[in-house]
């Protein structure tokens, strides 16, 4: 009968330990090593222990040695530490806890090989800390999180956990941290989420609330350090800095990600609104003050996802709400996936050195400059831009387009030696500025360009310093003007500029075809224009070609750009032939071009 007992016995701590092992998610951190440690904890006003590794003073319990820890039930106001010098790793298993401390962290590792804590599953857990700490030796290495960690972290598991920073930060590594499964709810009055050697997030439930950062990674000292990477999961941000920001690289890959920083694009500040450059008043760029240092602490920023180093999307849904830059980079820029919904008091896109875009599908559906860098490289993808001044900005975060500056403008200098290349892709710009301004050159080689530019002339749809050559793709710029350009002559694809003597009414049709009846253009203008610029194959030299406005198109208008249908009603304005590679009609713009000539707004043959 003893050994039948023994028996039993034996066969009930056996699926304990399985059923504690089924609560750990795999990691990319490495085996777990663990111990024959596996103790049982329930947490009241006298704390019980069952099994060892663990003292207990009061309302403090202290893990000394490596093992799997089960915690269930609440402490009010006492402590957990971890404290152990051996090479095995700590695991907690948080089994429907509720823990506070109103003196310091709830949760203290203060000395591990590594750390786990696995929410148990189907569990809900509470940690929080009170709104002032006891010293307890350097203020460096102080806590100052409700779950502060001095090795390295890992959070795993399948139930949910609340974390409540009243002091500081609520979740925070002095190494680095990664969240791998759960439900993490983290409210905190400073950083919701640090690591400070990095923060890697897959597969888990993350909704912060902070008045700092949302999710942090700051060591400086090291290359190889200070990154941040979200493979996957959900994540909902709503801070009152940077939604996400890495002291070096920030990498998205995966998940379901909205960030509101800042108060959102609404909040940004005052430039000036009597400025006649751009007719750019209101309320844009104020929190982009410094942006020499990623942490926001010595910025005050406000942006969505903000990379010291490179910042790189390869997929995910994103949807951004920020008063600053909606994704930021000190260095270079990487787009190759994913699905981006920007909204920004300041740029939607912007890196100091460089941009490239591959894939994916990008609004931006707000901005001052919708992107901006030294050089920007557009090989794919689907991009739309609204901006209220230059919808792309090569070289331009202290343009001319704002006299005086702008507060929040980025810090790079103009050069012509700076480029714009297009390659490929689909891109729609609705600019109040410049549709495209680049303070050096630009290269098309393919894909389709669409910008609807500005109604005053002293912008234009296209605006550049050095050249701009096209090759192949398809562009149309429509605006004012004042100071409209078109490609240059150094381009082998031929393009023609139309500069009416009135400005055209929004809303109207301008139709362009051959004197065969092919069509070269229909499109209809959201806003007023004056100027029009096509850069097509179906254009070559001595063609003949029939200018018309108003009247109806049966086709298809995407982006205001007509396929297929039949074009009526209108009226020929205009007979030309093209006669070089740049053939403009009309007065106006930038340059003088071969087969000039004006003629007027509409109503009839010139």
């Amino acid at each position: 009968m003893d050994k039948a007992l023994l028996l039993v016995c034996m066969l009930v701590l056996f699926s304990g330990l399985i059923s504690c092992s089924s609560q750990l998610s795999d990691t990319d951190s490495g085996t777990t090593r663990q111990t024959d440690i596996f103790t049982s904890i329930s947490l009241a006003e006298t704390i019980s222990v069952e099994g060892e590794g663990v003292t207990v003073d009061g309302s403090q319990l202290v893990i000394t040695s490596a093992g799997t820890y089960t915690l269930s039930g609440e402490l009010s106001d006492g402590r957990i530490i971890v404290d152990t010098k051996d090479e095995a790793d700590v695991i907690i298993i948080l089994n429907g806890v509720n823990i506070s401390c109103s003196v310091s962290s709830a949760i203290y590792i203060k000395s591990a090989a590594n750390a786990f804590i696995t929410l148990a599953e189907g569990t809900e857990n509470y940690v929080a800390d009170g709104d002032s700490y006891f010293s307890e030796g350097s203020a460096v290495d102080e806590p100052n999180a409700a779950i502060f960690s001095k090795s390295d972290l890992t959070i795993n598991g399948n139930g949910s956990l609340t974390v409540t920073g009243n002091y500081n930060n609520g979740i925070q590594s002095k190494d680095d941290l990664e969240i791998t499964a759960g439900t993490l709810v983290v409210k905190a009055v400073n950083d919701g989420i640090k690591g400070r050697d990095s923060v890697v997030i897959r597969q888990a439930s993350v909704i912060i609330e902070a008045g700092g950062d949302g999710i942090q990674s700051t060591n400086d000292e090291n290359a190889e350090k200070g990154f941040v990477l979200i493979e996957s999961g959900y994540l909902d941000i709503t801070v009152g800095e940077d939604g996400v920001q890495a002291e070096t690289d920030l990498t998205v890959s995966g998940g379901e990600i909205t960030i509101f920083c800042g108060g959102g694009s609404a909040n940004s500040s005052s430039v000036n609104s009597s400025n006649p450059a751009g007719g750019m008043g209101g309320s844009w760029g104020f929190w982009g003050v410094d942006d020499n240092t990623a942490a926001s602490a010595v910025t005050g920023s406000a942006k969505g996802l903000k990379a010291g180093g490179q910042l790189t999307i390869s997929g995910g849904n994103l949807k951004i709400d920020s008063s600053d830059d909606s994704l930021h980079s000190n260095s270079s820029l990487l787009i190759g996936g994913g699905s981006l919904i920007l909204s920004s008091g300041d740029d939607g896109i912007h890196a100091d050195t460089s941009i490239e875009i591959n894939a994916g599908t990008i609004s931006i559906l707000k901005s001052y400059e919708g992107i901006e860098s030294a050089e920007i490289t557009i090989n794919g993808g689907s991009i739309s831009v609204v901006s209220n001044d230059d919808g792309i900005n090569v070289a331009g975060g202290n343009d001319q387009s704002s006299i005086n500056g702008r507060p929040g403008q980025n810090s790079f200098t103009s050069s012509t030696d700076n480029w714009l290349y297009i390659n490929g892709g689909y891109l729609v710009i609705n600019a109040s500025g410049d549709g495209i301004d680049t303070n050096g050159s630009a290269a098309m080689t393919g894909g389709i360009v669409i910008v609807s530019g500005p109604t005053g002339n002293d912008n234009g749809a296209l605006d550049y310093m050095g050249t701009f050559k096209v090759s192949g793709g398809y562009l149309l710029a429509v605006g004012s003007s004042g100071m409209a350009q078109a490609p240059d002559s150094s381009s082998s694809q031929y393009s023609l500029m139309l500069n009416f003597s009135t400005v055209q009414s929004a809303g109207s049709l301008i139709h362009i075809e051959t004197s065969a009846g092919e069509d070269i253009l229909t499109y209809i203008s959201p806003k007023a224009y004056q100027s029009v610029v096509i850069c097509s194959p179906l254009l070559s030299s001595g063609l003949t070609c029939l200018v018309y406005t108003g009247g109806y198109s049966s086709g298809t208008a995407t982006d205001g750009l007509y396929s297929g249908g039949v074009y009526t009603g209108g009226s020929q304005v205009l007979t030309l032939t093209i006669s070089g590679v740049v053939t403009q009609a009309g007065s106006g713009g930038s340059g003088s071009f071969p087969g000039g000539g004006s003629f007027p707004g509409g109503g009839g043959r010139p």
